[in-house]
């Protein structure tokens, strides 16, 4: 049984000293037998050092395009092909972290509130650009920031209740009566 172990282990090591060689010679059955092989557990180290999936897949992938283009850089003298494979991953995985260039990537939901902010701001700023001795602007003065922002975000971003109260973080009816207590107010100062 430790013969047979034994006997596989050289076999599979010279299956990627082999397919090294074929890299070298531009035969991509090479590159498709060590992809084939490893990809997944090359992943699984790549991720264990960036921490990411996708980061690792990216590792991964510009490792196999170095295999590819320096497999006839590969010498058993200096070690298993296993192995040059394995630390050219692990060194494009630390480059990665050392170079900084890793990309938070930004969910769906964190990306809906940043544009959800932008949009805010862009509403409040509406009211800024308001003429300084405008009658709008002195009267919407008069109102606290947050009910000021429930009307903006109501008639100039055209939100609904619903929508202004949960960006607010506020319970419905009470966003509803501020904007209309607020609008109340509007008339009577514009009047």
């Amino acid at each position: 049984m430790r013969e047979r172990l034994v006997e596989d282990r050289q076999t599979m090591a010279d299956d990627f000293a082999a397919a090294l060689g074929a890299c070298a010679r531009g035969d991509r059955k090479g590159l498709r037998f060590i992809f084939d092989t490893e990809a997944g557990r090359l992943i699984a180290v790549a991720q264990r050092i960036v921490r990411r999936r996708d980061l690792a897949e990216e590792v991964v992938q510009e490792a196999f395009i170095r295999i590819w283009k320096s497999a006839h850089q590969y010498t058993p003298e200096r070690g298993s092909a296993r192995g040059w494979i394995y630390a050219i991953v692990r060194n494009r995985a630390l480059n990665m972290l050392r170079d900084g260039k890793r990309e938070d990537l930004v969910t769906d939901d964190h990306l809906d509130m940043l544009q959800e902010a932008q949009h805010v701001e862009h509403i409040m700023a509406s009211w800024h650009r308001l003429d300084q001795n405008a009658r709008l602007r002195e009267c919407l003065s008069t109102l606290e920031e947050t009910r000021r922002k429930g009307i903006l975000m109501a008639y100039v971003g055209g939100y609904t209740h619903g929508e202004i109260a949960g960006r607010l973080k506020l319970p419905l009816g009470t966003t509803k009566s501020w904007i209309r207590r607020g609008l109340s107010s509007l008339r009577e100062c514009m009047a």
